[in-house]
């Protein structure tokens, strides 16, 4: 029986050693480093979260990742915690992902739909903030109104997590740039192209890339620009971290020499009564080939999905250089690295990586 136990323990050993190895070379090491945590913080605009706050929440999904898809390992420092989930709007991508995210972490997450909850009509905001608070101990709410947001968060005693909004998408920004990390090993110098509308998707890329080293360049149609405010705290914030932002109506002048070529829906939940308008105003804002041609060799496409044909053609959309399924993924891992820092302390195994 020792010679088995010791076989076993060989195993075990060596698996470990295999997929640590694996981790290198995406750029990161393990051994045990400083605890990560932001209890009872809001997590609505990465605006509100420095540069260093931001690699920390990336190194903590990235520390998931490893221990629950690599390691197969379980951990549930949330077990006896539960989350609320109001969605005012439909998703694939944050319900799966958030149901799940808890789930895996040890917590329950309770769905809450329109038909089960609607902000401000049959209950205030502000009293709907102070009844969850009562039940749960994190809400996620996906909204129309960032503002429902706000109140959420002003009102309750737990913490609120943007799960979207019409301002901002933050959880998918971090997606974004873990998914990144994971594909370039360092974030710092590269230069990302969005080409589409200025919607809340950019406004929470931009709020975030200035942080990690990231120059950005818009491409919008005239009359579907960024939020005025919105890009001006972020030139702000590239001014203070030496990056660049600007913005054209050129998508072509986006694309040249960029490293992430991005897009997103033309439109959103909400915006079906202009459908006719969008798709006249964004003729020419197809991401192609064409478009690739002109970008750094290194290209890569993201898209956050669902997407449509008109966005971006299936040459690229299916090609090798498209990360879309490794940043769905990665939804996941995001989430779990919110809700959990929001929570509780987290020690992360892994080395804490260079961005």
């Amino acid at each position: 029986m020792p010679f088995f136990s010791n076989i076993l323990r060989v195993n075990a050993r060596f698996q470990r050693v295999v997929v640590q190895q694996a981790y290198q070379k995406r750029g990161f090491s393990s051994s045990v480093q400083c605890k990560v945590s932001f209890q009872q913080r809001h997590f609505l605009t990465l605006k509100d979260f420095s540069s260093e706050e931001v690699k920390s929440l990336l190194w903590v999904a990235a520390d998931l990742k490893y221990r629950f898809k690599d390691r197969n390992e379980r951990y549930t420092p949330l077990a006896g915690r539960s989350a609320g989930l109001i969605f005012e709007k439909r998703s694939t991508r944050t319900r799966v992902s958030t149901e799940t995210g808890v789930a895996l972490l040890g917590g329950h997450p309770c769905f809450l739909s329109p038909s089960d909850i609607h902000l401000g009509v049959n209950e205030s905001s502000k009293d709907t903030a102070k009844v969850l608070s009562g039940f749960v101990d994190i809400v996620l709410a996906r909204v129309y109104r960032h503002n429902d947001l706000e109140v959420l968060a002003r009102e309750g005693s737990i913490p609120v997590v943007n799960g979207l909004s019409e301002l901002y998408h933050p959880l998918q920004a971090l997606a974004d740039f873990l998914t990144l990390r994971e594909h370039y090993k360092s974030l710092k110098g590269l230069t990302l192209a969005w080409v589409g509308d200025g919607n809340n998707i950019i406004h929470s890329l931009m709020m975030t890339a200035p942080k990690l080293g990231v120059n950005i360049r818009c491409a919008t149609p005239k009359g579907y620009e960024c939020d005025p405010t919105v890009y001006s705290d972020a030139v702000d914030l590239a001014e203070q971290h030496g990056t660049t932002m600007y913005c054209t109506t050129d998508p072509m002048d986006a694309c040249k020499d960029a490293n992430v070529l991005v897009t997103d829906t033309w439109i959103s939940m909400g915006q079906e009564e202009e459908k006719n308008e969008r798709l006249r105003a964004f003729q020419g804002y197809q991401i192609t080939k064409k478009m690739a041609a002109v970008a750094s060799p290194d290209w890569c496409f993201l898209h956050c999905l669902p997407r449509k044909p008109e966005e971006v053609d299936d040459e690229v959309f299916y090609s090798r250089q498209s990360l879309v399924w490794q940043e769905a993924e990665n939804r996941k891992w995001t989430v779990m690295a919110v809700m959990l820092c929001l929570l509780k302390d987290h020690q992360p195994i892994l080395d804490r990586p260079s961005f």
